[in-house]
């Protein structure tokens, strides 16, 4: 699961009607330092309603969305529920997606990378900010009111991302502090899903990514989570708390789960290709040939070598 870049998430959302990615950048705003643009969530449904919802992933660079419609946030722990109007603020550090609950969609979200909104042009520090940090609640519920107002600023910024003003990008950087300073005020949505199906959902998503990695199909190809403080990270979940999960469901812990895993590549690799046995413990993210050789032996009793033959 790795991180979407922004040139990712254009081609995400071109859709079958824009051939051109870029069709859907404002003018002039690669000339700008850092990245910004805004969209309608409305326009966006309509254009993608037939394609997947959105996947669950990491995304490298900071989103703020209006929602307006019935929907449902996910996340590695915790899965909340939006029944009206709420405000999300998304992060690069914590993998999430919303599920579409009904065809009435709409609202406004814009996108930004942390070049846009540094500290010495907008006075922000983004990851010091409660609602951009891990261990918060970054969907909050709001009355028809206030997604009102919500909205209001959200036309300003489409509005001055169009006009040839010269400072624009300053102009719209105070609006996104404006959301950001809006949304801290708020109440968050705290109503999850009970401490079993959270715990449940945790094992899952665990196994989801270490299943991902494989088949190792190539040499060059390696292991990106390796470690049990890899996995934590990448679920934006703790790591006693991530270990404490799968032993209750699973009877293992992480790097229980992980090595019986690893094992299971390396028997059919050993057996199945003609590696040699450094490009296999290369692929299976090991530095050197003895720590593989090591963790071979640990977990089978046989060295590599005498397992192939």
């Amino acid at each position: 699961m790795k991180l979407k870049s922004i040139d990712e998430f254009y081609q995400e959302i071109s859709g079958d009607s824009v051939t051109e990615p870029n069709a859907l950048l404002p003018k002039g705003i690669q000339k700008e330092i850092g990245h910004f643009n805004v969209f309608s969530i409305k326009e966006l449904y309509e254009r993608l309603k037939d394609k997947s919802f959105m996947p669950y992933d990491r995304r490298a660079y900071y989103k703020i969305s209006l929602i307006r419609g019935k929907n449902r946030a996910e996340y590695a722990d915790k899965v909340i529920d939006i029944e009206k109007n709420a405000l999300l603020f998304a992060t690069p550090k914590i993998p999430y997606h919303y599920v579409p609950q009904d065809t009435q969609q709409s609202g406004n979200f814009c996108v930004f990378t942390s070049e846009f909104l540094t500290k010495d042009k907008s006075g922000i520090e983004l990851d010091e900010l409660p609602i951009f940090k891990s261990d918060g609640y970054p969907v909050f519920e709001l009355s028809d009111e206030d997604a009102i107002e919500i909205d209001l600023i959200f036309k300003k910024i489409h509005k001055e991302i169009n006009s040839d003003y010269v400072y624009k990008y300053d102009l719209i950087r105070n609006y996104v502090a404006e959301l950001i300073h809006f949304g801290q005020k708020l109440q968050p949505i705290t109503a999850l899903y009970s401490k079993h199906n959270s715990a449940a959902r945790v094992s899952s998503l665990f196994a989801e990514l270490l299943e991902r990695q494989f088949p190792i199909e190539s040499p060059r190809q390696r292991l990106e989570l390796k470690s049990a403080k890899d996995f934590a990270a990448r679920l934006s979940v703790h790591v006693n708390h991530l270990n404490k999960v799968l032993k209750e469901n699973t009877g293992k812990t992480t790097t229980e789960l992980i090595s019986d895993r690893l094992i299971h590549e390396a028997k059919i690799l050993l057996k199945e290709t003609d590696w040699n046995i450094t490009e296999i413990a290369y692929s299976l993210g090991f530095e050197e040939l003895a720590h593989f050789s090591n963790f071979f032996k640990k977990q089978t009793a046989l060295t590599p070598l005498s397992f192939r033959v």
